[in-house]
Parts: structure tokens; C-alpha cells; sequence
């Protein structure tokens, strides 16, 4: 059986990958809607071996589908992905609108796939930090129970879009020719910089980033009363994200129990030998559909604690084969 498949914001960096994603998995289509922007209406776009014109993404263009993936603003899904699932399609939507809503399952498949199952029209898609970091931390809880987990992210400029991938390359190009970089994407320069910003500020101190990882980490493995905190920072990384992982269980650990708790896990590589420098990298695990998981070694803050580093293509995994996935759960 083949399926009526529409993609908003097809022309972003997340809907450009889910083009690319769709056809390595031979995600059955029957037809494919590519939506996006004015701006970008009429363009023309080669997918799945078909040339595809843009369509500007109206409520009329979501009439019909199987499945709505969304990768545009939150307000854009806020309004449309309602319409889609009124409409008869599973509406998979990469924003933070819907995620934390007790009525819409927060998906990662290789955790809650059966929670995809029980969807009243929407379906949300976590962050992307979210999802590395629980690629590793997940198996680990069923191993030995979590209670606590305190990280912190090294997050890729994809994480901001297309834009903020064209501003790092090209100050880095201005750097080497000795011109001051101009700062557009982000408040400061990022090239050879790291910002401990990611998203906005909120009165508590954190930002929203870090608090999703938090309250979307609860609602994903069945969590309410985990003990988590999180500080988000932004590096000059092109793709893939990295997160240092320090958790705290209710039974005892084991290191080498710990290995094979990943090594048994889906879509999760153990890269894991430091006598050999052998850990996962950003520039590895671009491009890779699994994250990498290594450093694992005895907590020292904590009796009951392991600490880790997790890697994973924030395109790929943190947002468009998630996505892929989840409607992959939904298939007959």
C-alpha cells in the first residue's frame, strides 16, 4: 500500500533531509505534496525521482493526505496540524507546540512506539537533543532503573536552520581572510566560539531548551518525577549533536552491563574504546541514521551512577528520520 504524504516546510533544512530520508527507506508514496512559504511557491524540486513544484502550505493543500509531516514554526503547526488530522491524516509535527499537550504522544520509536498507536490525529516529534540523549540514556533505564540525569548539550549550528549553517561557513571563510565576521544568526559570533544560549531565557534561568529536555525526557520514558537538569550550548559544529550525560539509577551499576545494555539497543552504535581513541564524533555520525554512544564509565557523583557521551545527527535522528519513523510505526 502506498500513501498520500505532504511535507511543510519543505524547503528547510529538516524538510530537505525528509526528501532525502524518504527515499533511502523507500517510504511507500503514492503522491507527494511539497509545501512551504509563498516565497517559495512554484519552485521546482526533484524528490523521489519526480520533479515536484512547492505549493504555498494553505488548509486546502492538506486535503486528502495520509500523513502531514511538519517541519516550519510553531505557530504554523499550531493552526494547521489541527486541520490536517480534521482532514483524516496522522499529522507528525517536528515543532514544540503539541509536545508536552497530555492528549498528543511524544514519539521516539526505538522507546514509545506503541504511544504513536494511540494518536488522536497529531503526533509529536521530541526535540532533537531530546532524542540523542535518550538514544543512550533509555536502554540504560531499563538496565538499572533511572532516577537522575544531569547533562550537557554541544549542539551543531543545524539546529538553527539553513542560515545559521551558511553563517558559519562563511565566517570561517571570513576569519581566514582576516575580515571580522558579520553576526546575523546568532547574537554573537559562533565560529570558533561556543554559546551557552540556546533558545530563549525564561525566569527560572534556564532556557526553553533546556527545559524541554527536561519535561519532554519525563513524558517519553514514563518519567513524571525525574530528577533532571540541563545546560544547552551552542558550538561550531556544522551537524550532529553531542551530549554529556550524567545519570544516577536505583540499582547498581555495572559498567560492562551498561556496554551490552547498548550494544542490544536499536539505533545506537557502542563506540566505546579509549585505549584506542575510539569514541563517537560530530563528523562520524553526520549523515547516520544511529547515534553513537561512548566514555561510559562509573559516575563519581553519584553511588548508583554511570556517565556517558552521546552523538547523533540532529537532522537525521533529532528531526527528520524520527519523523519517518514515527509514521513508519502507523503503516498497514
Amino acid at each position: 500500500m502506498a500513501y498520500k504524504v505532504g511535507i511543510v516546510g519543505a524547503t528547510g533544512a529538516v524538510g530537505t533531509e525528509l526528501l532525502t530520508l524518504m527515499e533511502q527507506r523507500n517510504f511507500p508514496v503514492s503522491e507527494l505534496r511539497l509545501l512551504a512559504s509563498s516565497r517559495s511557491a512554484g519552485k521546482k524540486v526533484e524528490a523521489l525521482g519526480t520533479t515536484h513544484t512547492i505549493e504555498e502550505v494553505k488548509a486546502s493543500a492538506l486535503e486528502g493526505l495520509d500523513f502531514a509531516i511538519f517541519s516550519a514554526n510553531g505557530m504554523l503547526s499550531k493552526e494547521l496540524c489541527p486541520l490536517a488530522a480534521k482532514a483524516g491524516a496522522a499529522a507528525i509535527d517536528n515543532s514544540s507546540a503539541f509536545r508536552m499537550n497530555p492528549e498528543v504522544p511524544l514519539v521516539v520509536p526505538e522507546i514509545n512506539a506503541e504511544a504513536a498507536k494511540s494518536h488522536r490525529g497529531i503526533i509529536a516529534n521530541p526535540n532533537c537533543t531530546t532524542v540523542i540523549a535518550l538514544m543512550a540514556t533509555y536502554p540504560l533505564h531499563q538496565k538499572f532503573g533511572l532516577k537522575r540525569m544531569i547533562s550537557s548539550t554541544y549542539q551543531a549550528v543545524s539546529g538553527s536552520g539553513l542560515n545559521a549553517m551558511e553563517e558559519l561557513e562563511r565566517q570561517m571563510g571570513q576569519l581566514s581572510r582576516g575580515e571580522d565576521p558579520s553576526v546575523e544568526a546568532y547574537p554573537y559570533q559562533i565560529a570558533m566560539n561556543a554559546l551557552p544560549h540556546v533558545d530563549a531565557f525564561l525566569d527560572n534561568g534556564y532556557t526553553k531548551e533546556e527545559m524541554k529536555m527536561v519535561n519532554e525526557s519525563r513524558k517519553i520514558m514514563g518519567i513524571p518525577d525525574l530528577i533532571a537538569s540541563c545546560t544547552c550550548v551552542r558550538v561550531p559544529v556544522m551537524r550532529s549533536h553531542s551530549v554529556s550525560v550524567d545519570a544516577e539509577f536505583a540499582d547498581p551499576v555495572d559498567v560492562d552491563a551498561a556496554r551490552s545494555a547498548i550494544e542490544s539497543a536499536h539505533g545506537i552504535d557502542l563506540v566505546d574504546d579509549p585505549g584506542n581513541l575510539a569514541y563517537p564524533m560530530p563528523l562520524d555520525f553526520a549523515n547516520r541514521e544511529n547515534c553513537g554512544v561512548g566514555r561510559i564509565r562509573k559516575g563519581m557523583a553519584f553511588e548508583n551512577g554511570l556517565s556517558f557521551w552521546v552523538v547523533g545527527d540532529q537532522l537525521w535522528k533529532g528531526a527528520a528520520l524520527n519523523a519517518i519513523q514515527i509514521a513508519e510505526c502507523l503503516l498497514d
